[in-house]
């Protein structure tokens, strides 16, 4: 009896796990966004379409299924963002796993030991006397298309050089410095600010576009509070404050 009402194979229950995973990503991507209403109605309208199509509603059936055929070209535009981090995603994990690193072909150069004596003295400084800073650290994304939005440096990593870039007089002071390779690249670089919404009210538009950069591109970002002088890590959009002591031990967790 159970066989004439429905038949339920493994693969279909691989199929029906790998669905639920894959709307499940997507949800964790768009969550926190203006994008998670939109995500929620699109779902629900397939969900709709599929129970009028068992119940063989002709007529609202052919209707919603218009709708869903032209609306994935619509659903591309709208989720282009989350879209392009969910795929950022999926190459960062492909990346790091360990098949990649037995190719010469994905292996970065880990020779560059990165001057964190120096970048934690300076963020140590400017939050003793509360100067805001704002420094990225890229890993494999070296973020060209954001440092062309600045003014080249080109320099080695002092503290000093640091301080001073972003001393509230300094006209590079207003915006982001990018290091990578161990070299100041660039500073006053302009960021874009995340659209989620359930962020703290506290954190400024310096900790909102730490968290804007984070979300497509494989770095972390240093921010240092121009109001309380606290020592912020973001990564992956999530933000940790850090004491002073624990600032040093962060960075060099982050490049292992």
């Amino acid at each position: 009896m159970l066989d004439l009402f429905i038949q339920i194979r493994i693969i279909d229950i691989i199929d029906i796990t790998l669905v639920a995973a894959l709307l499940y990503g997507l949800y964790s991507l768009v969550k926190g966004t203006t994008a998670t209403s939109i995500f929620l109605g699109v779902v629900s309208i397939w969900l709709i379409w599929q129970v009028v199509k068992a119940l063989q509603m002709e007529l609202l059936s052919s209707i919603l299924g218009a709708f869903a055929s032209v609306g994935f070209i619509a659903l591309i535009i709208i989720f282009q963002p989350e879209l392009r981090r969910f795929l950022f995603t999926i190459g960062t994990q492909a990346r790091k796993s360990k098949l990649t690193r037995k190719f010469h072909l994905f292996k970065v150069n880990s020779n560059i030991i990165l001057n964190v004596d120096a970048i934690t003295q300076a963020c140590q400084n400017m939050s003793d006397i509360k100067q805001g800073a704002l420094i990225i650290i890229t890993k494999q994304n070296k973020l060209d298309d954001i440092a062309m939005t600045g003014v080249e440096i080109n320099a080695d990593i002092s503290n000093a050089l640091i301080e001073n870039i972003f001393f509230k007089n300094s006209p590079l002071h207003d915006g982001a410095m990018i290091i990578s390779n161990n070299r100041i690249r660039s500073a006053r670089c302009i960021l874009p600010v995340t659209n989620k919404t359930d962020i703290p009210g506290h954190y400024g538009l310096r900790h909102r576009a730490a968290i804007g950069i984070t979300e497509d591109n494989d770095c972390f970002v240093l921010v240092v509070s121009e109001e309380t002088g606290t020592i912020s890590m973001v990564k992956n959009t999530v933000i940790r404050s850090l004491k002073r002591e624990e600032v040093k031990s962060a960075i060099e967790k982050e490049l292992e």
